[in-house]
């Protein structure tokens, strides 16, 4: 017997539910709105607040694109992307340009998003003052202040130890002068291209039950002291062992039987797009 799922799974109270708290996080940019986060058929930590982002959003005419760490072949990536194909019958495509909705876990495409795009990235703690405060209410009580002397300490303290920001992913941003908020485990790399993106970006936190946003042509700035400026990982002296690219976030690897260590463009459609160019 075949079963019948509702489209995009989620009941339509559910999808309701979701996208009043997505307004409320557009209308307030980097504000942490809480929800009621749903279960769905996979577990809490694997993406399931991005899932619930898109499941609540698709409609028929949308063209999908999932993607994980920059990969669209990812177990992740797949099984998400095989689950809300079965339940709207939506297009899946691997090329950045093509989607209208695109769900992603830890990177922001190389291409840059246009304002026709939403881009709903998958986030497993959301409360950038978690590292040094434990207490919800008192994180609230923070935030509701615009006190973020903690945040500050926190790098302060990496400098003192490490002679430099120690982040490498999900370095906090400060959102429209106003709210400092994670950006995902996004590497350093991609925080620019929150900045004024003409692209919708909704982050979405299953297991913590917060949703928030960046909306388009919204200042996003990454913290840092004046003294010692922000420092995204840089890749201007290597190029892509496939496709030649240069400046996009790479992923280093090692031949074993050659011994050589070479790069590769993390964004798997990305290298492919310019990989196709340069035969043709």
């Amino acid at each position: 017997m075949r079963i019948q799922y509702n489209f995009a799974f989620l009941d339509e109270g559910s999808k309701r539910e979701i996208r009043r708290a997505t307004l409320k996080a557009i209308a307030i940019p980097g504000y942490q709105v809480p929800f009621a986060s749903r279960e769905l058929p996979i577990g809490r930590g694997w993406g399931t607040g991005g899932l619930q982002l898109t499941l609540s959003l698709i409609g028929k005419s949308d063209v999908l694109k999932v993607i994980d760490q920059g990969t669209d072949e990812s177990v992740n990536a797949v099984s998400i992307k095989k689950l809300i194909h079965k339940t709207t019958g939506v297009t899946a495509v691997e090329a950045t340009s093509e989607a209208t909705l695109i769900q992603s876990r830890h990177r922001i495409p190389e291409i840059p998003l246009t304002s026709e795009q939403i881009l709903v990235l998958q986030v497993p703690m959301p409360e950038p003052l978690r590292m040094y405060e434990s207490s919800e209410r008192e994180t609230k009580r923070l935030h509701g202040e615009k006190d973020y002397s903690g945040a500050w300490l926190m790098l302060f303290e990496q400098i003192m130890k490490y002679r430099s920001v120690s982040t490498g992913a999900d370095h906090p941003v400060m959102v429209h002068d106003r709210y400092v908020m994670a950006p995902s485990p996004i590497p350093k790399f991609d925080n620019h291209k929150l900045n004024y993106s003409e692209a919708l970006i909704l982050l979405g936190a299953g297991r913590e039950k917060k949703i928030y946003a960046v909306p388009p042509y919204t200042q996003v700035v990454s913290l840092a002291f004046d003294d010692v400026p922000f420092e995204p990982e840089s890749f201007t002296d290597v190029s892509c062992k496939l496709c030649g690219a240069t400046e996009v976030f790479m992923d280093e690897l090692y031949n074993e039987e050659e011994d050589i260590t070479f790069y590769q463009c993390n964004d798997s459609s990305y290298c492919l797009d310019k990989l196709n160019q340069k035969i043709f």
